[in-house]
This record gives C-alpha cells, sequence and structure tokens, in this order.
C-alpha cells in the first residue's frame, strides 16, 4: 500500500494570445500532469498557481479551467511572470500542490520542454 505524500508539481506551455487556445493548451497540460501523477480526485489537490508572461493577456489560465469544467472546489492563484530580459514569451507556468503516491513528475509541454531539457531528457517532460 502506498502512503500519498505532499508534494510540488511544476509544468509550463506555451500558447498564443487566444482565449481558445490558450484554454485548450491549459486544461491540455493540467489533464496530462493529472494523468501522469495519477491525480484521480480533486481532493487530492491543495492548490494550483500559474504565473504567464506578460504577453498573455487574453484569459487567466485559472478562469480556462474552472470553464473546462476542472479543479472547481480547489484553491486556483494566477499572477504575472516576471520580465526577465531573454526569457520564453507566450508561457504559462503552474505548480500544483498535490497529494501523491509517487515521486512526482513535471510536465513542460511543446516548446516550454525548452525551459527544463533536463526533464524532458529523463521523461519527466513530455516528449
Amino acid at each position: 500500500m502506498h502512503t500519498k505524500r505532499l508534494y510540488g508539481i511544476r509544468g509550463a506551455v506555451c500558447t498564443e494570445n487566444n482565449p481558445d487556445e490558450l484554454r485548450h493548451a491549459v486544461c491540455a497540460l493540467i489533464r496530462e500532469i493529472f494523468e501522469k501523477n495519477a491525480i484521480e480526485e480533486e481532493e487530492d489537490i491543495v492548490s494550483l498557481q500559474f504565473t504567464l508572461t506578460q504577453d498573455l493577456d487574453c484569459l487567466n489560465p485559472a478562469a480556462a479551467l474552472r470553464q473546462d469544467g476542472l479543479c472547481t472546489h480547489t484553491a486556483l492563484f494566477c499572477s504575472a511572470e516576471p520580465q526577465i530580459s531573454g526569457s520564453m514569451p507566450k508561457t504559462i507556468r503552474v505548480l500544483i500542490t498535490a497529494y501523491c503516491s509517487g515521486k512526482p513528475v513535471h510536465v513542460y509541454a511543446g516548446e516550454a520542454q525548452k525551459l527544463r531539457p533536463d526533464l524532458a531528457k529523463t521523461g519527466s517532460g513530455r516528449q
């Protein structure tokens, strides 16, 4: 029997500044993180914290999740990513605090894999 432990699970995705594309990207990322970390019950999720780059201003990622029916009773928070010279544009990052029974699998989807190539190489990020 595995005992669940509290973990921080990270992820990121790049998207265009379009509400439909942003909603799709965020929801696909969260679903993949939940799947890879066997998070099946919302009660196992403590909170989700998003950051997004300043060039994404069409939709709040937390609102995108709620519109899609995900995490409807979970604490969600969104803030602006610091504007750093040379940072990857059009990027949404997430930190999920959740109870899991195994080592967390972080997911960096699409172009966001470049943020953490070390995780993409080890299979802890989406290929």
